[in-house]
């Protein structure tokens, strides 16, 4: 396969990138990271209403722009490579794929303009204290009385889930077991019985949160997709969203290959720029190859997801283990690269080492999404 960008994509990247240069500059991802919500309501609206980013995945009926998974790749690639602080791949990576996937025609109608739009933050609240994203991790129970549904548990490392206005909330029936009898729901992020408080986290440009149910009840209207039977939508709507992180993971490995390269050249050590010694040579080559080949994963897998859905498991899974792998590596070597200096608060490298390894174990890490590749292949 031989992927290039568009016009239009290539457009959609250079705009990205200028606005993320003045918006998401060291600066500002700072500013962000000091704040309870995590980032700028100001950045955030701008975004959705003068940008329409958060619309770009969305289909046109629902008020989107009717692009799709490439140019959501786009999108993620350049937020990544600027660290980002906003609820985008809360809102669109995962709760709106999910609506998508497992919303009928009238919910998607009420819920997904609001989104394409960015009047509407949302996101996806499935892990629990594991920390684990498979069907059988998930313990929070969704009890049927009558027409409503009694939703009881305690749901972790939600991304922003303590600002989000809209959760998708994944309970399963009484008694169930595995991927039977898993539901997902909608509820407004206030509704009554629900508990939310932010969670401290080793990655402060991201918000995670733990969002407890107590008895809360919600129409059975509420429920997207069939009754207990919406875990195959919820793994295929998390495969698109394993795509999306691939990219923004992409985005953050360039960055710390780019600076590590710009130090290099710079620092003179022994009358001489580092960049001219061999150690540190091969160590540059070495990140250029894990990102040309992450690179080329991430796009394979955009493409799949937008084109071949019935690849996307493998192509998803390869693109998180490799993306993942990359861009710890080179998070750790544009560190040490630095030196001493890498080591400081001043620098951003730290910045971009937190995000790696938080996003590592992000929807699963490396070793996971080859044991789901294993499995696939029938090994």
């Amino acid at each position: 396969m031989r992927f290039a960008w568009s016009d239009e994509q290539e457009e959609l990247r250079a705009a990205a990138r200028a606005f993320l240069a003045d918006h998401s500059s060291p600066e500002r991802v700072r500013a962000a990271m000091q704040t309870e919500h995590g980032f700028d309501p100001a950045v955030w609206k701008r975004i959705g209403s003068e940008l329409g980013w958060t619309a770009v995945a969305i289909p046109e009926a629902y008020g989107g722009l009717g692009l799709g998974c490439v140019e959501l790749v786009a999108l993620m690639e350049e937020m990544g490579r600027v660290l980002l602080c906003a609820p985008f791949f809360s809102t669109v990576g995962l709760a709106a794929n999910a609506i998508l996937l497992a919303g009928s025609e009238e919910q998607r109608q009420a819920l997904l303009p609001g989104i394409a739009a960015g009047e509407t933050s949302a996101t996806l609240a499935l892990a629990e204290a594991g920390g684990r994203w498979e069907a059988d991790a998930i313990e929070a129970s969704a009890r049927r009385e009558g027409d409503e549904v009694v939703l009881s548990g305690t749901k972790s490392f939600v991304l922003d889930g303590h600002t989000a206005e809209l959760l998708l909330v994944a309970a399963r029936e009484p008694g169930s077991r595995g991927e039977d009898g898993l539901s997902l729901f909608h509820l407004p992020g206030e509704a009554v019985g629900v508990a939310r408080r932010w969670l401290p986290s080793l990655d402060q440009t991201r918000r995670l949160a733990e969002v407890r149910l107590s008895d809360v009840r919600v129409p059975a209207a509420a429920r997207l997709g069939p009754e207990g039977g919406a875990w195959p939508l919820l793994r295929e709507a998390l495969d698109v969203a394993l795509v999306a992180l691939a990219a923004e993971q992409l985005g953050g490995a360039q960055r710390c290959l780019d600076m590590a390269v710009a130090f290099a050249r710079e620092r003179v050590q022994f009358g001489r720029p580092i960049g001219s010694f061999q150690a540190i040579k091969h160590k540059c080559a070495d990140m250029l190859l894990r990102v040309e080949s992450a690179r080329s994963a991430s796009y394979h897998a955009g493409w799949v997801a937008a084109h071949e859905r019935a690849e996307l498991p493998a192509a998803a899974a390869v693109a998180k283990a490799w993306c993942s792998e990359a861009f710890f590596h080179c998070a750790a070597e544009n560190l040490q690269i630095h030196g001493g200096a890498g080591f400081t608060w001043e620098y951003d490298c730290h910045l971009y080492l937190k995000r790696a390894r938080a996003s590592e174990a992000l929807l699963g890490d490396a070793a996971h999404h080859r044991e789901r590749l294993a499995r696939q292949m029938g090994l």
